[in-house]
């Protein structure tokens, strides 16, 4: 439930701090790169909670996140950019257990 609650509230973070001028329509983009995990139905079992996506599922692939990158550094898919990286970022930290001593 965090990772999901990740998704939606690092974006708006991410539109608040840098573009606020457009954050509507930059919010909205930035969501629908959600859509990116559509490619989680490919995979048997569809979810699996210990599973890395990155690597796993094919736009989880590393040059998939490059590209992401580079879409980023241009003004019209910017947004779009953008919001693939953090939604891949986002997902990597699901790779590193996190341990709380």
């Amino acid at each position: 439930m965090l990772h999901i609650s990740l998704h939606l509230v690092v974006p708006l973070a991410v539109v608040g701090l840098f573009f606020k001028k457009d954050w509507k329509i930059a919010y909205f983009i930035m969501l629908s790169t959600m859509l990116v995990d559509l490619d989680h139905l490919l995979a048997n079992p569809i979810y699996d909670p210990n599973r890395c996506s990155i690597g796993f599922h094919p736009l989880h692939q590393p040059w998939f996140i490059a590209f992401y990158f580079i879409l980023s550094f241009y003004p019209k898919t910017r947004f779009i950019g953008v919001g693939l990286v953090i939604h891949m970022v986002l997902d990597a930290i699901d790779c590193y257990p996190i341990s709380f001593l």
